[in-house]
């Protein structure tokens, strides 16, 4: 039974990235006392892309504090703290390899689940102001993971997720992040698989039956930007 305490809960308004004009809502600072958490996410949260981040099969981002060792060894330069990679919801003990797609979590009074992972995108690069963290994440596949909300609630820090249903024990966020950004994990019987996993986010079911229709992997240079 996974059981982690909530040791800081995120958000953050809408501000400029470093360079051009592009915006994000990747910058998150902590927030003290209750937040009310609906289906599209915590009050007081933002995002620039409205496309690509937020909505409801991505309400909420949780980023283990267990990966920030590893970026400070990539990134000796930033100040990495909960809330560097844009997260909401900030824990120490549970990563990827222990969150399965459509895990179903009570925290405070809302009920939430397990969608997809995170696809890392250019604006990490940009966040940091360094080239190539976006691919370096997807690389090492240490990207946390996203809720849809069935209940909305309040929820403070302190609280705990608390599993509570585990429908698809054999797809692990790890194991549904090495189909989709390791090429030499390329196996169209595991793409169908997937692909027809309910509690995956239609988005993610959809890139993976595109794959198996097409026989390819789709093209990620615009999403992860210059190398």
């Amino acid at each position: 039974m996974v059981s982690v305490l909530v040791e800081q809960l995120l958000t953050g308004r809408v501000r400029a990235l470093p360079g051009e004009d592009a915006t994000s809502g990747i910058y998150k600072t902590p927030v003290d006392g209750v937040l009310w958490l609906s289906e599209t996410g915590f009050t007081g949260d933002e995002q620039a892309d409205l496309r690509h981040h937020g909505g409801p099969e991505k309400a909420v981002h949780h980023y283990p504090a267990d990966h920030l060792p590893f970026w400070r060894g990539e990134l000796p330069g930033a100040v990495l703290g909960p809330g560097a990679f844009g997260e909401n919801v900030s824990t120490t003990g549970v990563t990827e390899a222990d969150v399965c797609v459509g895990d179903t979590f009570t925290v405070g009074t809302a009920i939430v689940q397990v969608s997809q992972g995170r696809q890392p995108c250019w604006k990490l690069d940009r966040r940091f102001e360094t080239r190539g963290v976006s691919r370096r994440m997807q690389s090492v596949r240490n990207t946390g993971w996203y809720y849809r909300v069935l209940q909305p609630g309040h929820v403070q820090c302190g609280d705990r997720l608390e599993l509570i249903d585990r429908p698809e024990p054999d797809w692990s966020i790890a194991r549904i992040l090495r189909l989709l950004f390791d090429r030499r994990a390329a196996a169209a019987d595991e793409w169908a698989a997937v692909s027809r996993v309910d509690t995956l986010s239609p988005n993610w079911r959809e890139t993976f039956a595109s794959r198996v229709a097409k026989g390819a992997v789709e093209d990620w240079s615009s999403r992860l930007g210059a190398s």
